[in-house]
């Protein structure tokens, strides 16, 4: 989520046409959407609010500056990752992947591809 709002806020920053960033603005909300459903599911919808909080003020903070934004633009393949390695390290933690099917593994390693 975190990445797909760096890249949003840094097409709007630079001025892109609509076109070129459109998906970002779905993929957002789709993100926020499932979010919600995990920490509902989990019992920790408590923390709804510090995640919104969290968003709100990082998507302020990354154009307070030039180099911010761009620095966070550059450091969002690195978030990617990072992201991916935890859901592996997940995954040999628990000896269960059954929960996982190539579909997903595929269409995850197109997108941060």
């Amino acid at each position: 989520l975190s990445s797909f709002l760096v890249f949003l806020r840094y097409q709007i920053y630079y001025s892109y046409p609509l076109q070129t960033y459109l998906e970002y603005p779905i993929l957002v909300a789709q993100d926020v959407v499932l979010l919600l459903f995990i920490l509902h599911f989990s019992g920790n919808m408590k923390q709804a609010l510090f995640y919104a909080v969290t968003f709100c003020g990082g998507w302020y903070m990354l154009t307070l500056r030039k180099w911010i934004i761009d620095l966070a633009m550059n450091l969002c393949t690195l978030i990617s990752a990072a992201s991916k390695l935890a859901q592996l390290r997940c995954l040999w933690q628990t000896k269960d992947s059954g929960e996982v099917s190539a579909l997903t593994w595929s269409m995850s390693a197109y997108t941060c591809a």
